[in-house]
């Protein structure tokens, strides 16, 4: 086995917080109980819609919102690792795959340490590859230091084998 081509992608996403103290917040398909929700047409989980992005962009296929359009109702309040799955199933399907993704994630709340195993348990099970998630925190500076939103930085990796059969 050979590798014959390597592809990195970045992906990106931020999401305010959401004013319905109803609405949960996802991070990573992790559920944090108590927290403020994000605002997104989907269930606006920053670290799955980034990693998806960093997918999409390493194979050259297009952005989220190509895919996933918030205009279309059959998006509305789905499971970003829905999302996360198709789109690792499209990356597969052109031939690559998948060698890890390394997020970093800015938020002054919630802390993610005590979740972190978890959310990279099912990030890493959905695209069948290593996903890690870093914290980070802004501080107090600008938006996100004022706990306004969250926002994750993705960059994936991904590789073409080639099988060769020695005979």
């Amino acid at each position: 086995m050979s590798i014959t081509g390597v592809r990195v992608g970045q992906g990106f996403d931020i999401h305010r917080f959401s004013d319905d103290p109803n609405r949960p917040l996802v991070l990573g398909g992790v559920t944090f109980e108590g927290e403020r929700g994000l605002e997104g047409h989907s269930d606006a989980d920053a670290i799955a819609h980034a990693c998806a992005d960093a997918l999409l962009g390493a194979a050259g296929l297009g952005d989220i919102g190509q895919h996933f359009p918030d205009t279309d109702p059959q998006w509305k309040g789905v499971d970003s690792l829905r999302l996360l799955d198709h789109v690792a199933m499209l990356v597969r399907a052109q031939g690559w795959v998948i060698g890890n993704i390394d997020c970093s994630v800015v938020c002054e709340q919630p802390k993610l340490a005590p979740r972190r195993d978890e959310m990279q348990q099912k990030l890493s099970t959905v695209t069948g590859a290593p996903v890690s998630v870093k914290g980070r925190r802004a501080e107090g500076l600008g938006a996100l230091g004022r706990q306004e939103g969250i926002a994750c930085w993705a960059v994936a990796v991904i590789f073409q084998v080639e099988n060769r059969s020695e005979v």
